[in-house]
């Protein structure tokens, strides 16, 4: 039944369409003898006419079908469709015009009929193909959402293709803003470039566009910064489309475009080395171990030290999901790569044992540790378990099977911690350290801030209130933190790998830090609403352990040297404890985790973190001056800041 009904509707619109095109082949004809009479058509032309029409209609009927002028869809006509009009319209003609001298004994056929004819049988046909497009534009705009385009390029005119396109499309594209003033004044699809960034107030003015895209594919982190600090007096979503690639292989489709994200504005320019061999050295043919492989950082190691193509890539973690994930996606991307998925925790010693014994690495990144602040606090022995005592048991087995090479990630929590999860990680850096000069495994540390689009990162909880309605909560309006891209920090911890040497540790220039409040209200503006009106920003206070902002490097008792790595810089320590002291400090913990004591647990982890004796009383330390010391000049300055201060 179904399938009768579907032929039926098939038949139905076919003969419509069949019997639109001869109407207009009569029209055209008819219109063409008037035309050629000034109206007034003698009635011996009258009979030709009429006595000329039945072959004219065949012959037409029957080109228009070898042609398959009927075959078409209405809703997209394009320039193949206009081609194959004007041939078909042609050769009809030169047929009509051969029988009428030669088979049909029309005498007195004017030539020019033949001629004018054509032309307007042309754009009768023509017209036929746009009649759906062109309702569909009259009539559909109505109610539907202004758009204004940021770039009048290929990207955008796909844009505007897209969207004439799509019966089902909300946006009515109004017009172009382009930076080259020459463009100014042209369409696109019909569609006006209004002018440049400096005629940008009047545009909005006069258009009042609900949503901005940019479709600028290649546009740098610098440029879609300024573009949106122009933009943002003004309530306006900004959407952008997806990078260059897409646009190159022809992928680019108005649905794809996406709010823009916090990650938009804070890429660099990627500090990537020229010359990679030292890197592809250290890694190629070795069998390379990553713990806490599963995670933001694990598993963006995991992937780009597979590109190094080492020669077994051993990734580690508690949970299997997210192993099986990421196997998943090595395998695809490097087929012929040796990947063993290893389900493990850290803080079972003879797991880790079994693993070093069984496959041999011989470089190791440890990645896994607990990273959450607020849940550290409330789980101290936790953190101790996972992040001192699982380092140690890593690193040991390290030592103890020859491994050639040990890289800890660390964070810039571990400078002057206040935080259990920030001490455990500087003893846990304190630990590995100790192995200078007594191992042959080359010992590395790599210290970096936060990172965007990790688990737990602060971005998605933003996104969450915000879809919710609000408030989004910040803890203090001065506070700041150091932020990269994943991708970034990976490829530089992979770069300070191969530069250490035993003992070496290294931070990421992490450029300036950015007070989380604006990220917030940026992030707001980016989502379509008016930030600490439309969405309140809610101020909670500090929570246990948190600083104001982050240090990468503990000035009173670390120095800082240049690296032959961009981006990498050394950190050479002034305090460091022997193998003994530290043995002595481990079996403190080893020894609090197991009766429990989370009270002498804090004791023990300050004064060893911060090399003095405390009952971990934060109310004085806890206060930090509201401006963080310098760390690096990015070159964000005037109309180029990361985060523009928003009224």
């Amino acid at each position: 039944m179904q399938f009768l009904l579907s032929n039926r509707a098939f038949l139905l619109r076919r003969t419509i369409i069949i019997l639109s095109h001869l109407s207009v082949v009569v029209i055209s004809n008819l219109f063409a003898f008037y035309l050629r009479f000034d109206g007034n058509l003698p009635n011996h032309y009258w009979e030709l006419f009429v006595s000329s029409l039945p072959y004219l209609i065949l012959i037409r009927g029957f080109i228009f079908f070898l042609f398959r002028l009927y075959g078409g869809i209405w809703q997209y006509p394009s320039v193949q469709d206009f081609l194959s009009i004007i041939t078909a319209v042609s050769a009809s003609t030169l047929v009509f015009f051969l029988a009428v001298k030669f088979l049909l004994g029309l005498e007195g056929y004017p030539i020019s009929i033949f001629i004018m004819d054509s032309l307007v049988l042309t754009i009768l046909v023509g017209t036929l193909r746009l009649t759906k497009k062109v309702y569909r534009y009259a009539v559909g705009r109505k109610g539907q959402k202004p758009l204004l385009i940021y770039g009048a390029g290929d990207a955008g005119e796909a844009v505007v293709r897209d969207i004439h396109n799509d019966p089902s499309s909300v946006y009515d594209p109004i017009g172009f803003i382009d930076d080259n003033a020459v463009k100014r004044g042209a369409h696109i699809r019909g569609v006006p470039i209004l002018g440049t960034r400096a005629d940008l107030e009047k545009i909005l003015e006069d258009c009042k566009p609900v949503e901005i895209l940019i479709a600028m594919p290649s546009v740098s982190p610098q440029q879609l910064r300024s573009i949106v600090k122009t933009l943002q007096p003004y309530s306006i979503r900004i959407k952008i489309l997806p990078g260059l690639r897409a646009v190159l292989e022809g992928r680019v489709l108005f649905n794809q475009a996406r709010d823009i994200v916090v990650e938009d504005l804070l890429s660099r320019q990627p500090v990537m080395m020229k010359d990679d061999e030292g890197l592809k050295k250290y890694l190629k043919g070795k069998v390379v171990l990553v713990t806490g492989a599963g995670g933001s950082i694990g598993s963006e190691l995991s992937r780009q030290i597979a590109s190094y193509k080492p020669g077994r890539l051993l990734i580690l973690d508690r949970y299997e999901n997210n192993i099986f994930w990421l196997s998943q996606d090595i395998k695809t991307q490097f087929p012929e790569l040796v990947t063993e998925c290893l389900i493990g925790d850290v803080v079972d010693s003879q797991r880790i044992d079994e693993i070093f014994e069984r496959y041999r690495p011989q470089v190791v990144f440890h990645a896994a540790a607990h990273k959450h602040v607020s849940l550290m606090e409330d789980n101290p022995l936790e953190a101790i378990k996972n992040n001192i005592l699982g380092t140690k048991n890593v690193a040991d087995s390290a030592n103890r099977f020859g491994v050639d090479s040990f890289v800890l990630i660390s964070t810039d929590k571990a400078v002057r911690p206040l935080s259990v999860m920030g001490m455990t990680k500087k003893v846990a850096e304190l630990y590995v350290s100790g192995f200078n000069g007594t191992s042959r495994t080359k010992f590395v540390i790599v210290r970096f801030g936060n990172v965007l689009g990790s688990n737990g990162s602060v971005i998605p909880l933003f996104e969450r209130q915000i879809k919710n309605g609000g408030p989004v909560t910040v803890t203090h309006p001065e506070v700041r933190r150091y932020f990269m891209l994943i991708p970034e920090a990976v490829h530089l911890v992979l770069q300070s790998a191969s530069l250490g040497d035993k003992g070496d540790m290294f931070v990421l220039e992490m450029g300036e830090q950015i007070r989380v409040a604006d990220m917030a209200r940026n992030l707001i503006r980016f989502m379509g609403h008016i930030p600490d009106e439309e969405i309140k920003i809610l101020f909670i206070g500090l929570r246990s352990g948190e600083k104001m902002y982050e240090e990468l490097y503990d000035s009173a008792r670390e120095t800082l040297s240049q690296t032959s790595r961009e981006g990498v810089l050394r950190v050479c320590s002034k305090v460091r404890l022997d193998r003994t002291s530290i043995q002595s400090i481990m079996q403190k913990f080893i020894a609090v985790v197991n009766n429990g004591s989370e009270d002498e647990a804090g004791k023990i982890l300050a004064s060893v973190a911060n090399g003095e004796s405390s009952d971990r009383e934060f109310s004085s330390s806890n206060q930090q001056s509201l401006t963080p010391p310098q760390f690096r000049s990015t070159g964000l300055n005037g109309g180029d800041q990361l985060f523009p201060m928003v009224k």
